[in-house]
C-alpha cells in the first residue's frame, strides 16, 4: 500500500490480542490495516514455554472462535492445516499445550499479510492539518512514516519486580518471564528460591522439583496467605464474559479500584491440577519418611535483598507472626507478575489523552482512549491496558476475540462487522429485574 494513502487501522504490537484483531479484520475487504511489531517474529511468553504446561483457558479461547467459529484463523483450522485434527481429537484435550498455542499464533501471524515484524514504532503523533495519525517506525536502517485514521495499542505488559528486588541489581535474580533462559543454571544451583503465588511461580517450582538433584535445596515463598487455586467454577468463570465486562465498566472508578485487589483469585491463582502435581511430587519424594529438601511457606514477605552467602540474602518477615528472618540462597526466581505500560511512542499524544487521578488512560466502553479534544473520525484504541476500567477480563485470552470484534464494530459504526451476543452469562451482575 502507498504510504501516502492512510490506513483505516494501524496496530502497534503483535501479541495475541492485536493478532486476534488482525485475524478478524482480514476478511473485511473495505478495511485497510497494518500491524507492526518490533520483534523479528511472533513469540508468546517464550521464557515460560515449559514442557507439559497448558493454557488455563479452553482451546475455544483462540484468536477468533468465540466471535467467528467459521474463520480460517481458528485453532481447529490450524489443526487441519497441520494434519493434526485426528491426533487432537484422540488426545481429548480441552486445554492445549502452551507450546502448541504459541505455534498456532505463529502460523496465523506468518500467514496474515497485514502483520509486519521487525518494525519498531517510535512515534505516534496527531496531524491537525490532515486530521490523521502519523505513525513512524524503524525497519532495519530504514525509517518510514505512514498515516492512519485509527491506531490500536497492543503492546502488552512488562515484567514487574517488587521494590525489594528491583532496587537490588544482581544477576542471581531473574523474573519468571526469563525462566527458560536460565533453566539449566538453575537446575545446577545448590539453593533456589521461588517467590510468588501465581501460576508461573507454581509451574517453575514444579519444574525445579522434578529436576531437583540430591544436594539441591528448593524454597517457595509468597506473601499471600495460601498457595490457593484459581477460581474455576462455572459461575465464577462468568466474570470473564462480556456481560460482566459491561457491568464492571458501569461502576464508578473508586468502586473499581476497591474491587480489583480483592479479585485476584479470579485470574491470579494456581490451577488445581498444578497444585495436585506439586503435592504428588512432594509426596513421592517423601516415601519412606525421606527428608524432602523443599520448603513451601506462605505469609512471607521479602522486605529487602543484599549480596551475601552463596549469592543473595533475602530479608523476610512472616506477616502473621510479625517475625523477621533471613534466607540465604544462591538464585532467586521472582514470579511477581506484570504491570501495564504506556509505550514511549505515544508521548507525542500526551496532550490529547485524558488521564485519571492515578495517571491511567481514561477509556470508553469500546476501548477508545478518551481524548481532550475531538479527533474527527479517528480514535486511539487499546487492548490489555484497561484492567482498571473494564475489569479482570482485560488480560484474559477468552475475551480477546470479543474485544477485537468490538473495536472493529466501533470502526464501522452503523454497519457492524460482527454480530455480538447481548447475553453471555446466567448471572445478573446488576440489579435483578422481575420477569
Amino acid at each position: 500500500m502507498n504510504d501516502d494513502v492512510p490506513y483505516d487501522l494501524v496496530g502497534v504490537g503483535i501479541g495475541p490480542f492485536n493478532l486476534a484483531l488482525a485475524a478478524l479484520a482480514d476478511p473485511i475487504a473495505e478495511l485497510s490495516t497494518l500491524f507492526l511489531e518490533r520483534k523479528p517474529e511472533f513469540s508468546w511468553h517464550p521464557g515460560l514455554l515449559l514442557p507439559g504446561t497448558q493454557l488455563q483457558v479452553p482451546f475455544l479461547a483462540d484468536l477468533v472462535t468465540l466471535v467467528e467459529p467459521r474463520s480460517p484463523w481458528s485453532f481447529l483450522a490450524y489443526l487441519q492445516a497441520q494434519d493434526r485434527l485426528f491426533p487432537f481429537y484422540f488426545s481429548e484435550r480441552f486445554h492445549v499445550a502452551r507450546r502448541e498455542y504459541d505455534h498456532y499464533c505463529r502460523w496465523v501471524a506468518e500467514s496474515l499479510p497485514t502483520c509486519q515484524f521487525g518494525s519498531d514504532v517510535t512515534s505516534v503523533a496527531w496531524d491537525d492539518t490532515d486530521e490523521l495519525f502519523e505513525v513512524t517506525y524503524e525497519r532495519g536502517d530504514i525509517v518510514r512514516e505512514i498515516r492512519a485514521r485509527n491506531v490500536v495499542l497492543g503492546v502488552g505488559t512488562e515484567p514487574a519486580l517488587p521494590h525489594a528486588l528491583a532496587a537490588f541489581d544482581n544477576p542471581a535474580i531473574c523474573h519468571s518471564a526469563q525462566y527458560s533462559y536460565h533453566r539449566a543454571e538453575l537446575f545446577s544451583a545448590r539453593d533456589v528460591t521461588v517467590i510468588g503465588s501465581g501460576q508461573s511461580s507454581a509451574e517453575i517450582f514444579l519444574d525445579l522439583l522434578r529436576h531437583q538433584s540430591d544436594d539441591q535445596q528448593l524454597r517457595w515463598l509468597t506473601r499471600s496467605a495460601a498457595f490457593a487455586p484459581m477460581e474455576y467454577s462455572k459461575l465464577g468463570l462468568e466474570h470473564f464474559t462480556p456481560d460482566y465486562t459491561r457491568y464492571f465498566y458501569s461502576l464508578n472508578q473508586d468502586t473499581k479500584d476497591v474491587m480489583l485487589p480483592s479479585q485476584g483469585q479470579l485470574y491470579k491463582g494456581i490451577s488445581a491440577d498444578t497444585i495436585s502435581e506439586i503435592f504428588d511430587e512432594l509426596y513421592e519424594k517423601s516415601v519412606g519418611n525421606a527428608q524432602v529438601s523443599a520448603t513451601i511457606a506462605p505469609n512471607v514477605e521479602v522486605e529487602a535483598a543484599t549480596t551475601g552467602g552463596p549469592g543473595v540474602i533475602l530479608n523476610c518477615r512472616h506477616l502473621q507472626l510479625d517475625q523477621r528472618f533471613a534466607v540465604e540462597t544462591e538464585r532467586v526466581v521472582a514470579g511477581t507478575g506484570y504491570r501495564a505500560r504506556i509505550p514511549a511512542c505515544v508521548e507525542p499524544l500526551s496532550d490529547f489523552i485524558q488521564y485519571d487521578h492515578a495517571g491511567r488512560f481514561q477509556i470508553d466502553e469500546n476501548y477508545r482512549v478518551k481524548a481532550k479534544t475531538e479527533l474527527p473520525g479517528s480514535a486511539l484504541f487499546i487492548q490489555n491496558g484497561e484492567l482498571h476500567s473494564h475489569g479482570v477480563g482485560a488480560p484474559d485470552l477468552g475475551l480477546g476475540a470479543w474485544r477485537a470484534a468490538t473495536i472493529l464494530n466501533a470502526l464501522t459504526g452503523d454497519d457492524p462487522c460482527y454480530r455480538l451476543p447481548q447475553r453471555t452469562a446466567f448471572t445478573t451482575f446488576g440489579v435483578p429485574v422481575a420477569h
